[in-house]
């Protein structure tokens, strides 16, 4: 009988482990914004199915299915080749991956959070939807130019706190340069497509139709280098400017399924990373 109490204890406690797992996966699949990106622009999307365009100057890339569908999703996929994905831009089989998936940025995300979204995302219902194949020129519709790509400019590594630095601004760093990976947005990118080193959340110039993105370093003209830090919480939580208006644009899905569905510590740590980046001018073309 005690081994029997014993046994129930224990397969209760795996449960619960479990379920907090889940409960942290789907917490950081928020704030990671994979539902902005994997959910199509249509009234009746079903939420990570894939189908969302993302336009780039290279082409457009369609964001695939991340449900646990076994023939169309990633329900085949194992741990390692979850995480090789996120680790290493390679997907299973050895399919090398585009950069429209930011894994030059999740690659800092640590083991366990990676586990804990996959974890959310296999306790989901399983949708069956096919990918749409991207729209690219003839010279880069191959996975071999995505491999020559992650030669030339992707390097792999994990997060590591800067000692110098206090748990907030830590915390902040990697919300911010990993998981919520905010530089593939607001970073200049070079005539290759990968961020410049050195001109960190300087913001992107417009091109063509493309208004580009604000430079949110803390300069004092370009950047947001006069707001306050409740101010950029506020921002980050309601998408309330310091004037009283309110941010629109492809900015406004970004707060409501990412940054406004924050915990109040972490949204007060991206803006303590943000005041203390270095105050940069807005970045003005491609190197």
């Amino acid at each position: 009988m005690r081994l029997l109490a014993l046994a129930g204890v224990l397969l209760a406690a795996t449960a619960a482990a479990q379920d907090t797992q889940v409960q942290r996966g789907a917490y950081l699949l928020q704030a990671g914004g994979c539902i902005t990106c994997h959910t199509a622009k249509a009234d009746d999307a079903i939420p990570l199915a894939g189908g969302r365009a993302l336009e780039s100057p290279f082409g457009t890339f369609y964001a695939p299915n991340i449900t646990p569908d076994r023939d169309t999703g990633i329900g085949n996929w194992t741990d390692e080749e979850f995480v090789n994905a996120f680790w290493e831009g390679v997907g299973p089989g050895g399919k090398y991956y585009f950069p429209a998936f930011p894994y030059p940025s999740y690659t800092g995300m640590t083991r366990d959070d990676l586990l804990a979204i996959k974890a959310y995302l296999f306790s989901l219902e399983p949708v069956p939807a096919e990918n749409r194949e991207h729209e690219l020129p003839w010279y880069l519709d191959t996975r071999l130019a995505a491999a020559a790509w992650q030669s030339l400019k992707f390097s792999a590594g994990r997060f590591t706190g800067d000692p110098e630095r206090n748990d907030e601004w830590n915390r902040g760093a990697y919300l911010v340069r990993h998981l919520g990976h905010c530089g593939e947005c607001h970073t200049p990118r070079d005539r290759l497509g990968a961020t410049i080193s050195g001109q960190e959340m300087a913001g992107v110039p417009p091109r063509g139709d493309n208004k580009g993105t604000p430079n949110i370093t803390p300069h004092p003209d370009d950047g947001i280098g006069k707001w306050r830090k409740r101010e950029i919480e506020l921002f980050l939580e309601l998408g309330l400017l310091p004037d009283g208006d309110f941010v629109g644009g492809s900015m406004a899905p970004v707060i409501d399924d990412n940054t406004g569905l924050l915990t109040p510590g972490d949204r007060a740590a991206i803006a303590t990373y943000l005041q203390g980046l270095p105050a940069l001018p807005r970045a003005t073309a491609a190197e």
